[in-house]
């Protein structure tokens, strides 16, 4: 603590903090100086202004409205009416490497108040806050946050919102006064306001400028704002969002805040995703196996209806399409026939598997694949036989008529004996049964969550949380999918208890396009289903060719959701030709810096991944809609290695490139092009790929390519 600051580095960043009264100084990027004076501190004072206190008021890490802080308080609680304006003294601040834990307490209101920091070699830093009731009586919390400064000129913010089947939509707002603010109240992580924000100064775009990004990392209720106070000081403030009385503290007890995971880029929204994703995957990610096996899901071909034999086909053709991950979805236990019944009845419809779930493990497993089903553990379905015995497992109030979501209710998990019943089912089908995995679905939002008759939303999530932790301590084997109807439970809480996310429900590859960039502003693309879907959409009844809805899966964690059997052989071999492509850009895609292009034409998008030692990259090109220009302007890449000679080679085109036919909006393609499509080799120095660049051809509305630049 020498000069009275502590120095946090994490990659290109530091964190300067004061211990008392703990404020944070300097948050931005990494320091060439190795010693900061007294000088340098008493540089940063700010002295009093007219209008206001006699006294300069900090936003400290508990951000008090005790102190005088006119913001939104950190800390917001009472004891029966009293100890309700809390101010924290710093006790102890103590670094251990780059752990930093500061302890406060306020002796009046008592209450303990601790801050730990922790910051990684990738950049990211992850900031909570605990509160502790150290006096008599109980103490209820009302709101606990983690509250983080940014500099006056992060002005801009950009959060995320959406809707079933439309999820991660980009919204940017201006904020030069008043507060930003989102709240989620469904009792899960959220389809309509991901817990994701950044903020950063005017017109930062993917490749410039500075920006600070946050996610809290909680699969329930939160709260995200961006406050301007009137000095001009500006803050981002996350939490848990707590229902009227969900916690209330004991003497001796103590309530966390959810981790708030951030990360300072100087570089644009790219510095900051390749941070998230390196500490990803080097801090949460946990594989049961590295290679991200290509899956097929069952549900749009067959939904409901289970013929083993059937299914055993649709294996066959999934193994010839180079398929390895076949997985059962709904429809496999009791009284699912529909969508009104059966959700916690987790015992084999022998009715539809009259001889078990074996002989179809069995033809899987012997065509080299692995074997998935589906799985919806904290519902339940009023049409079940849990329900008619257990009527009280439902998480509910008493003497309200709750509505229905998708005909189902959520099951109490707060309550022991539902918990320890549907451990005991997952026990019969994971321990009986040789699953590889389980998609783990969660379809509706939660209304009036009482348990006996308390809010309890908070407890609930726990409980789920405690829930995949056995299982997967039991069952280390198994993989799990995070899903709910898609992309409401999608947070790096529920990452560090699964391996993959649903992105959407809705595999309209034009759609996905802008979801799927949404996703990647924080996950790595080995996390991100993405599937190639029929024709046409389930979802919006559109038709794409089957290049663009082929590409658009190929930067995720590729899959495919439809009934092979039904399908024809051109379809077939369609799917076959991007999984074999998938698979060879595999090792790239889910290691490498994934990295999104600037461009000046809303309706194009670019994204790529170049490899760690810049050997090779991919980069697709998409046209979303009729472009805004004739010509469509130069690909630049900037992420190669400027002395290096790169192939440059056309990987997959529309169809009308390679019939050299010049679709609708051009007459003669770029000579690059044309020389790609003689099979004449294309070689470009790194530096002019990155400064001048290559022509893009016009391409048609929803098609894309993708070009693949490899080190000579």
């Amino acid at each position: 603590m020498k000069n009275n600051f502590i120095r946090l580095t994490g990659g290109n960043t530091d964190l300067i903090i004061r211990p008392e009264p703990a404020e944070i100084l300097y948050w931005g990027k990494r320091l060439e100086i190795d010693e900061i004076t007294e000088a340098d501190l008493l540089s940063l004072e700010r002295g009093v202004s007219n209008g206001g206190l006699d006294v300069d008021t900090p936003v400290t890490l508990a951000a008090e409205n005790g102190r005088g802080y006119w913001g939104s308080s950190g800390v917001d609680g009472h004891r029966d009416g009293y100890d309700w304006a809390p101010v924290f003294k710093t006790k102890s601040a103590v670094k251990n490497g780059e752990v930093l834990l500061i302890e406060a307490v306020d002796e009046i209101a008592q209450l303990a108040f601790k801050t730990e920091i922790e910051a990684d070699g990738n950049g990211v830093f992850k900031f909570r806050n605990s509160l502790t009731n150290l006096g008599e009586g109980k103490f209820t919390v009302n709101r606990l946050a983690v509250t983080l400064p940014v500099p006056e000129y992060a002005d801009e913010v950009l959060s995320f919102y959406g809707r079933w089947c439309r999820e991660l939509q980009e919204n940017r707002t201006c904020l030069k006064h008043g507060a930003f603010m989102q709240e989620n109240r469904h009792g899960r992580t959220s389809h309509e306001y991901a817990p994701n924000l950044v903020l950063g100064q005017p017109h930062f775009s993917q490749q410039q400028g500075e920006v600070w990004g946050f996610h809290l990392a909680w699969s329930g209720n939160h709260r995200i704002r961006a406050d301007v106070l009137i000095d001009g000081r500006r803050f981002a403030q996350l939490e848990n969002l707590y229902l009227p009385g969900e916690i209330v503290l004991e003497q001796g007890e103590s309530l966390s805040t959810p981790w708030v995971y951030t990360a300072y880029s100087d570089c644009g929204l790219n510095g900051m995703s390749q941070q998230f994703h390196r500490h990803i995957r080097s801090r949460i990610l946990h594989f049961a196996q590295p290679i991200r096996p290509v899956h097929l899901n069952i549900w749009e071909g067959g939904m409901f209806d289970h013929d083993p034999a059937h299914i055993i086909a649709m294996a066959e053709k999934a193994a010839e399409m180079g398929v390895e991950r076949f997985i059962i979805d709904d429809g496999w236990f009791i009284g699912r026939n529909d969508d009104f019944g059966g959700l916690g009845d987790w015992f084999l419809d022998e009715k539809k598997y009259p001889n078990g779930l074996k002989p179809v493990i069995d033809a899987v497993k012997k065509l080299g694949m692995q074997f998935g089903i589906w799985v919806e553990l904290e519902m339940i379905s009023k049409r079940s036989k849990l329900y008619q015995q257990h009527p009280d497992w439902m998480l509910r109030l008493d003497g309200y008529d709750q509505p229905e979501e998708r005909h189902q209710y959520v099951l109490d998990l707060v309550n022991p004996d539902a918990f320890n019943y549907i451990l005991e089912r997952m026990d019969w089908l994971l321990g009986e049964n040789q699953v590889d995995y389980i998609k783990w679905d969660h379809n509706r939002r939660l209304v009036q969550p009482g348990h006996l008759g308390k809010a309890a939303v908070t407890a609930q999530t726990q409980a789920a949380y405690r829930l995949f932790d056995i299982l997967q301590k039991r069952y280390p084997h198994v993989e799990i999918e995070s899903c709910s109807s898609g992309g409401a439970r999608i947070d790096f809480e529920i990452l560090k208890r699964s391996q993959r996310f649903w992105t959407s429900d809705n595999n309209d590859a034009l759609t996905r396009q802008k979801i799927q960039r949404g996703m990647s502003y924080f996950y790595p693309p080995e996390v991100i289903g993405a599937h190639i879907g029929g024709a046409p959409c389930q979802t919006t009844m559109r038709n794409f060719s089957f290049d663009f809805r082929g590409l658009t899966a190929l930067f995720g964690h590729m899959g495919v959701e439809l009934d092979p059997v039904k399908e024809s052989a051109e379809e077939r071999q369609g799917f076959a030709k991007y999984i074999a492509l998938h698979k060879q850009l595999r090792p790239l895609l889910h290691s490498g810096e994934s990295f999104r292009l600037d461009h000046h034409d809303d309706t194009t998008l670019i994204n790529g991944v170049v490899a760690q030692d810049k050997k090779q990259a991919v980069v697709l090109i998409s046209q979303l809609d009729m472009p805004d220009y004739k010509q469509m302007g130069k690909l630049r890449v900037p992420y190669l290695e400027a002395n290096a000679t790169y192939q440059v080679k056309l990987l997959s085109i529309p169809y009308y490139i390679k019939q050299g036919k010049g679709g609708h909006l051009m007459k003669v393609f770029p000579q690059w092009v044309l020389d790609n499509f003689a099979g004449k080799p294309v070689s470009i120095r790194g530096e002019w790929l990155a400064k001048a660049g290559l022509t893009i051809p016009v391409l048609d509305p929803q098609s894309a390519m993708l070009v693949e630049f490899k080190r000579l």
